[in-house]
């Protein structure tokens, strides 16, 4: 009989196994090669190499994690399972599904599971297929033991998107008034506000340079005009440009809050927002990571005391980085269609997703139809 320490070893062994596995994937760059009856030379090997960096850039550095992670637990579930990941089985898959909506049986690593919210599974199996198509292989999410197990989760399981807090435009206030003024505060000020006004995703924030084609990692540039500045960014849905118009206030000026961070920061090359030295007083040639944009908002929420009727451990899980997003979408008293373009939605059904306060009957069909 095997014991718990042995299959804990037998699972912390299988984690790693995997962890090698995706490594040398990546380092294969994901099954390109030339065909077997090519020979190789020297300008087909480097076009190879080429090829397998522009294969790796075909998705974020956080959906790569996350396709990995996902691929890991199929592979020691199905190991748990006395079987194998390769070739797919739509049987199989339609079982891992199921077992993930119930939480019917051990967690890979021997602890109690629970069920996952429909929209993981569904991202869990996008994940799936994705691994199993730089693999050579092609999943069939319409097979029917994946599509109606699935069908029959999202129908007895589904529940509304649960939705971070906005921050709306009197609680930004409050936060970036919680910044000092030395060289970090300036740094995250200006982090605030210009993701507040532009309604950026975290990424996008940290994706910036100051210049066109500054470094190979850039997710877009700023131009700054004496109305504003225009990001062009290269988002989830392509590239797209944003107009932050200046602010009606110095203080509180997302424009001015860059200009001060910059001029400061002496940054006039590489990446807009970087770290600082230890005491603060000079900036460092390394970009900030984006979840530095996450903590930052958490932090000054609690400064700000913001939702200070909820207990700190709820209002730490009520706000994230599309709470600023959220918050343009919910503050801004324009036209709809034009906060639709400036979240770089293409549909206004999402960016009415963002907004938390709107009035919901301003369009009144009851009155339109007669009634």
């Amino acid at each position: 009989m095997v014991s718990e320490t042995e299959k804990s070893t037998s699972a912390h062994s299988g984690e790693v196994d995997d962890a090698r596995v995706y490594e040398r994937d990546q380092e294969e760059g994901d099954g390109i090669a030339l065909p077997s009856h090519v020979a190789g030379s020297g300008t087909l090997n480097r076009l190879v190499d080429t090829a397998r960096d522009y294969a790796r850039a075909a998705a974020s550095e956080n959906t790569l994690k996350a396709y990995a992670n996902d691929w890991a637990h199929f592979a020691r579930w199905c190991r748990m399972k006395g079987t194998e990941p390769l070739p797919p089985s739509p049987e199989m898959i339609g079982l891992y599904l199921a077992d993930l909506a119930s939480g019917s049986g051990p967690s890979p690593s021997q602890s109690a599971s629970r069920p996952l919210s429909v929209s993981t599974i569904d991202r869990r199996l996008s994940g799936l297929a994705w691994n199993y198509a730089q693999r050579g292989f092609s999943l069939d999410r319409k097979n029917r033991h994946i599509a109606t197990v699935l069908a029959g989760i999202k129908r007895k399981h589904a529940r509304p998107p649960v939705q971070k807090e906005a921050i709306l435009a009197e609680d930004i206030l409050a936060m970036v008034s919680t910044l000092s003024y030395d060289l970090r505060g300036l740094r995250d000020r200006a982090i605030l506000l210009l993701g507040y006004a532009g309604g950026l995703r975290r990424s996008e924030i940290v994706s910036l340079d100051v210049h066109k084609d500054d470094t190979p990692d850039s997710g877009g540039w700023i131009e700054i005009f004496e109305k504003g500045a225009l990001l062009t960014l290269n988002a989830k849905t392509g590239w797209r440009e944003v107009e932050i118009g200046r602010g009606s206030k110095e203080q509180t000026c997302p424009v001015r809050a860059l200009e001060q961070w910059l001029h400061f920061a002496k940054i006039d090359f590489g990446p807009v927002f970087v770290g600082t030295s230890r005491d603060g007083k000079r900036a460092t040639e390394t970009r900030l990571n984006d979840k530095h944009v996450a903590r930052l908002i958490k932090r000054t929420v609690l400064d700000a005391s913001i939702r200070s009727d909820l207990p700190e451990k709820e209002r730490l899980a009520l706000f994230s980085g599309h709470s600023l997003r959220a918050g343009l979408a919910s503050s801004a008293e324009v036209d709809e269609r034009y906060v639709q373009k400036q979240l770089g939605h293409a549909s206004a059904e999402m960016t009415r997703r963002y907004q938390r306060r709107r009035d919901r009957f301003r369009v009144n069909l009851t009155k339109a139809a007669g009634l």
